[in-house]
């Protein structure tokens, strides 16, 4: 069976990263603590590739920011849909998004749902 994949990019300032994984490890234990099979959060360290377009530049990341490119594998696009809203339902997520200032601008994350197309 191919997996389903939720991918996320996102821009953010170099001064909230530390901020940002420490939100992204109590977000990814409880991913997983719900049934994900992986999940990752990767910080931008080389984005400027000569003839292609840059990560920063399809994030909209200014000078002083980098770009986050994360993902969370699920068995599949169901499996998915039950563990996001067993997610958001738990209180410790709950709390983390009431309680804290987001180290990033919702607003400006690209993210979308992906089937498998190959897996090796």
């Amino acid at each position: 069976m191919n997996k389903y994949v939720d991918g996320f990019v996102l821009p953010i300032a170099r001064g909230n990263i530390e901020k940002y994984q420490e939100l992204a490890r109590k977000a990814g234990e409880i991913w997983k603590e719900h049934g994900a099979l992986d999940y990752f959060e990767c910080v931008g360290d080389d984005l400027e590739i000569e003839k292609m377009l840059s990560f920063k530049r399809i994030a909209s990341a200014g000078e002083d920011e980098t770009v986050i490119f994360a993902w969370i594998v699920f068995e599949s696009r169901e499996h998915r849909d039950r563990v996001n809203a067993a997610v958001m339902e738990d209180p410790r997520m709950k709390e983390e998004m009431a309680n804290k200032e987001m180290p990033f601008e919702v607003e400006r994350m690209a993210y979308g749902g992906f089937k498998t197309l190959v897996e090796i």
